[in-house]
């Protein structure tokens, strides 16, 4: 049997990789994000299948359930929200699956970042004015940053800033992000991308914060900072040009 983590994407059922569509179908065990994956996806799994939400169970519980799906032959699909490689809790239940002996790969997914830059209908590293993205977080009730990782180092570049986990606490975070980019540099804050009932905030690092009060965001939101989001007047690359050497 095998674990698979797979990347069930931003929300929207249908982004999700045609490996993972086949994994799921095909897993008679199926663990799951219930607040984040959409319901659709476990419709295609197996009829009869072991069916866990793992929104209310701690790590040991859920390393249980692998383990006994081990013990029982069963492949098993674990859902996380977004990719996997970011911010997923992933590393943790690997290295309880190597030291049960638990076999285990991983699926790659559409991560949140990338859904929300697909809604605002930019792209992230325009000639020119930025080719960096820094996908980061803010610590409030999770983990602390490791040293060397607050904004004000972060943002010295003034790359463009992707922020998880970040939406409630955007009022504090203005005063920390003022230095490096400006009270006028574009921000766009994207609430459930991908999904129905997605919303996109735009505004500037000023601003921002009151709109995503009014809005009443308070999760499930990527905010994203950087010159790029206002970029119109910028050159061409290289990749198509008629000019570049050959």
């Amino acid at each position: 049997m095998t674990v698979h983590f797979i990347g069930a994407g931003p929300g929207a059922a249908d982004l999700i990789t045609v490996r993972a569509a086949r994994i799921i179908a095909a897993s008679p065990v199926c663990l799951y994000a219930g607040a984040l994956v959409p319901r659709e996806l476990l419709d295609t799994a197996p009829a009869g299948a072991r069916l866990v939400d793992t929104a209310d169970l701690d790590l040991d519980q859920i390393t249980a359930e692998l383990v006994a799906a081990q013990e029982a032959r069963l492949d098993v699909a674990r859902l996380h929200s977004g990719d996997p490689s970011v911010y997923s809790a992933m590393a943790e239940q690997m290295r309880r699956l190597d030291a049960a002996g638990v076999p285990y790969d991983v699926v790659p997914g559409v991560p949140a970042f990338a859904a929300a830059a697909a809604s605002l209908k930019r792209e992230l590293t325009v000639p020119g004015v930025g080719q960096t993205v820094i996908l980061t977080r803010t610590s409030a009730r999770s983990t602390p940053m490791p040293p060397g990782e607050d904004l004000a180092i972060l943002g010295a570049s003034r790359a463009t800033l992707v922020l998880h986990l970040a939406v409630q606490r955007i009022a504090e975070l203005v005063p920390e992000l003022i230095p490096n980019y400006g009270a006028d540099c574009p921000v766009a804050v994207v609430a459930r991308a991908s999904r129905d009932d997605e919303l996109i905030l735009r505004g500037t690092v000023a601003d921002i914060a009151a709109q995503v009060e009014a809005a009443g965001v308070r999760r499930t939101a990527v905010v994203i900072v950087g010159a790029v989001l206002g970029a119109a007047e910028f050159p061409d690359s290289h990749l198509y040009s008629t000019t570049r050497p050959r």
